[in-house]
């Protein structure tokens, strides 16, 4: 699972079609009122057009967008919706980092401390575990765009446009570059002919760990709960 994020395709992540669609749109529309806190342009703010891609991959409806773009410029009223970070140790020894947006930071850090503590799993700061992750930019294009392309000149040409690294499975293939090259990697790609599933910043672990039977079980229900979180963003974890 590596760097899982709720909103990429992952093996035991629930596909964010199965998400309810109020809770979706919520979500969505914080990540890019945070965005657009750096300028509500998204031709010249890629972190905004990254989750205004988001927005739209659940088919949010474009007043919702702009609604949303201008609660963070500052056009529109409203509660400030803030960014916290936690870290959670599950059992097995899963590390976890979660991502809320929220704007009652009091209500949020209550929740997912009832919820740890309800499933064996302790919280902790989040820079006690961030050593176990890597922040980097990851590009996930969808296997299915990429019939007929040979493997090697495929491998070769994403190098070439600056990737640090490339992970390829059945459903997908994972690009990793440098954070601040996220943007011209992800430019470059698709100038190349690539339709990019979706690119953002992600905490990739260094190394993963491999759990299986009732173990397995246990947290991948932490997940399920996780994913219910009203105000959760994105987690990320080193479970394999």
């Amino acid at each position: 699972m590596s760097g899982h994020s709720k909103w990429a395709t992952t093996k035991r992540a629930k596909a964010i079609v199965d998400a309810k669609r109020s809770s979706a749109f919520t979500k969505f529309g914080n990540n890019i009122t945070i965005a657009a806190r750096d300028g509500g342009d998204p031709a010249t703010n890629f972190k905004l057009r990254m989750a205004i891609d988001k927005a739209k991959s659940v088919s949010m409806p474009k007043e919702n967008i702009e609604r949303a773009i201008k609660r963070g410029t500052g056009e529109l009223g409203g509660a400030s919706v803030e960014e916290v970070m936690y870290g959670a140790l599950l059992p097995g020894q899963v590390a976890v980092i979660i991502k809320c947006l929220t704007d009652n930071k009091n209500r949020t850090l209550n929740e997912v401390k009832i919820l740890l503590q309800k499933n064996n799993a302790q919280l902790t700061d989040p820079s006690s575990i961030a050593w176990q992750f890597d922040n980097r930019g990851v590009i996930r294009i969808n296997q299915t765009d990429l019939a007929g392309r040979d493997k090697d000149e495929l491998e070769l040409a994403i190098i070439d446009v600056g990737a640090e690294d490339l992970v390829s499975d059945e459903e997908e293939l994972v690009v990793y570059t440098n954070p601040k090259e996220l943007q011209l990697v992800k430019e470059k790609l698709e100038a190349a002919g690539y339709k990019i599933a979706s690119a953002d910043l992600e905490m990739v672990p260094k190394e993963k760990v491999s759990l299986e039977g009732d173990a397995l079980d246990k947290v991948l229900k932490i997940f399920d709960l996780l994913d219910d979180l009203s105000d959760l963003s994105d987690y990320y974890t080193n479970l394999e």
